[in-house]
């Protein structure tokens, strides 16, 4: 018998949830900053594991919400979290070994966590940067706090621990068909990876609040005679002064973003890539429901 079922990754931002999503799945199928609320829509990778095959969700990080953006990212990730199989919790072993008590940081999640029926697990990443006794004291008390059906030690850029923890996952899984076919690690078209991938070298070169204040969308992807792709991509920007800091002097910084987003698209879609981007101000993008769905957000309709 075949099982299937979905894995939501929460956690703080910077927890490390789309690093792990790209180390189970062997490639990159979300972004990786180290800019905190990086994510913004959830992003599903698939793995397969043994007769199991699993929908890992990774989600945007769970802080407190300032802005429309900020509250659709959550409640994106609640959702998410409400509708899987399992809810994993993502854990910074080394920021919360420290800690008395739960975090501020933390303490909400938990809150939340803990009203929320279904399994639940718990991920400690980074273990490679403390020692066995604070580990074994930091389980415990977040045990404590909220008791978890398993508690698993990994370190997802390393590549700790992982293998239990996909084994693990897959007897977790309900019985029933598989959802995408074996060879399928994702379930995004390579156009709005493609999109992902310019939007993370921005957050590279880009710095303070400007990158939460833009987005990219491809807007055409024409494949050529000779087996390469010509991409246009649009950059939205809010002000016309953030168009200036994204093309830069003379337009370096936009070639810096080109170049490096062009290699890794290239790399992921396996062909040549002919990357176009240009830079647009769309003042209000921020408050555009269609650019919320564009995302895979749903539009906030309340202030809280």
């Amino acid at each position: 018998m075949t099982a299937c079922g979905f894995v939501a990754l929460i956690g703080a931002p910077n927890a490390g949830k789309s690093t792990l999503i790209n180390a189970l799945v062997g490639a990159k199928v979300s972004i990786v900053s180290r800019k905190a609320q990086t994510t913004r829509g959830p992003v599903r990778g698939v793995v397969v594991e043994g007769e199991a095959q699993l929908v890992l969700v990774d989600t945007p990080g769970l802080f407190a919400p300032k802005r429309k953006l900020d509250r659709a990212m959550r409640e994106a990730a609640w959702s998410a979290a409400g509708d899987a199989d399992v809810a994993a919790l993502l854990v910074d072993a080394r920021a919360e070994a420290e800690q008395e008590a739960l975090s501020e940081t933390l303490a909400p999640i938990f809150s939340a966590l803990a009203e929320r029926k279904g399994r639940k697990v718990l991920l400690l990443n980074k273990i490679d940067l403390l020692e066995a006794p604070k580990l074994l004291g930091l389980s415990a008390r977040l045990n404590a706090a909220l008791p978890f059906e398993e508690t698993f030690m990994i370190s997802a850029e390393r590549g700790l621990g992982l293998d239990r923890l996909k084994r693990d996952l897959a007897r977790m899984m309900p019985q029933g068909p598989w959802l995408y076919p074996e060879d399928q690690i994702a379930d995004a078209p390579m156009r709005s990876l493609a999109a992902e991938i310019t939007r993370e070298k921005i957050f590279e070169r880009l710095h303070d609040e400007l990158p939460y204040q833009i987005t990219v969308e491809t807007e055409s992807w024409k494949d050529q005679k000779d087996g390469s792709a010509r991409i246009e991509q649009t950059i939205y920007v809010t002000r016309d002064s953030h168009k200036m800091i994204v093309i830069g002097e003379g337009g370096r910084t936009l070639k810096a973003i080109g170049s490096a987003a062009r290699k890794e698209i290239a790399e992921a879609n396996d062909t040549k890539v002919h990357l176009f981007l240009f830079v647009k101000v769309r003042e209000n993008w921020l408050d555009d429901p269609e650019r919320y769905r564009a995302m895979g957000l749903e539009f906030p309709k309340d202030k809280r």
